[in-house]
């Protein structure tokens, strides 16, 4: 090898090298996602049988280390209640990633096996769960928020409406943290279930096909709404075919009199179920307008 040729290769590797530090200091790996963690070690309350849908879990999707905020957030796909859609599940915490904040996408129990209150006693769980381990996932437990889309958007308004702040004298750590979220993000959510503006398969699916009238009333969520209810952030589109967009809008006034911060879009045309956006040019940017809202309440660094 010439002098020449041991020059151009000590360059090259010297090039190579640099490209590579640029990278891994511009790049940072996202962490994976772990496997799934039981709500409770063992059998759940009300559980009837011990097939996976009998186990609610949330997986946890960490920010990677160098963008962590140390804020959190609970996911919670829709499917009336009946199914939980993938769409609204991992590719939402993957996105809460970016801006740096953890995600759990919790697995609830779902109709027609389970009835309320099995899926409030899920939510309520997962919160707590996060809460009470929130230093072994590097997580602010003052900064836990929980997003919901469609029937999962009723979980969530579900938990910000009915909570508690734990059990001291409880046995089990766990029920001993509090299950109020300190943020909600809703998207296209079912809100009520009163007619006539109510989701009518999620109420079959939540409260069976005969629903007591008390219950009805109780799980409208916008009945509900109290000064200690916290900020919201909801997101529909006034043609919805599904779920009428006036859950959103009595939500929202609910919140207004009870002067709860909250920030309402209404987008002009759109399908529900659209989840992230995708490519529609519109509703693809309600993602951004969530990330500035976030960070205003102190989740997200811009």
């Amino acid at each position: 090898m010439t002098v020449v040729q041991l020059y151009s290769l000590l360059f090259a590797s010297l090039v190579a090298a640099r490209i590579a530090l640029a990278q891994a200091t511009t790049e940072p790996a996202t962490a994976p996602s772990e496997s799934p963690v039981r709500l409770w070690d063992q059998e759940a309350p009300d559980a009837l049988g011990t097939a996976d849908a009998d186990i609610p879990t949330v997986t946890p999707f960490p920010a990677s280390v160098q963008n962590n905020t140390a804020a959190a957030f609970i996911v919670c796909p829709g499917g009336g209640y009946q199914h939980l859609s993938p769409r609204e599940g991992p590719p939402v915490a993957r996105w809460l990633n970016t801006l740096g904040i953890n995600a759990f996408v919790l697995k609830y129990r779902i109709g027609p096996q389970y009835h309320h209150p099995v899926e409030m006693e899920d939510v309520q769980r997962a919160i707590r769960l996060v809460r009470t381990r929130a230093s072994e996932w590097n997580i602010d437990p003052k900064r836990i928020g929980i997003i919901g889309f469609s029937a999962g958007g009723h979980l969530a308004s579900t938990a910000a409406t009915h909570f508690d702040n734990g059990n001291p004298a409880a046995f089990d750590p766990v029920d001993r943290a509090g299950s109020r979220p300190d943020l909600v993000i809703l998207l296209y959510p079912v809100i009520t279930m009163m007619d006539p503006y109510v989701h009518a398969s999620s109420r079959t699916n939540l409260l069976g096909t005969q629903p007591d009238p008390a219950l009805m009333a109780l799980l409208s969520n916008e009945r509900h709404v109290t000064p200690e209810t916290p900020p919201c952030f909801i997101v529909h589109t006034a043609d919805d075919r599904t779920v009428p967009v006036q859950n959103s809008l009595m939500f929202a006034l609910a919140l207004r009199d009870k002067k709860v911060p909250v920030e309402l879009h209404i987008f002009e045309h759109g399908p529900h179920g659209f989840a992230l956006g995708d490519n529609d040019p519109i509703l693809s940017t309600w993602p951004g307008l969530a990330a500035n809202w976030l960070h205003a309440h102190g989740f997200e660094k811009q």
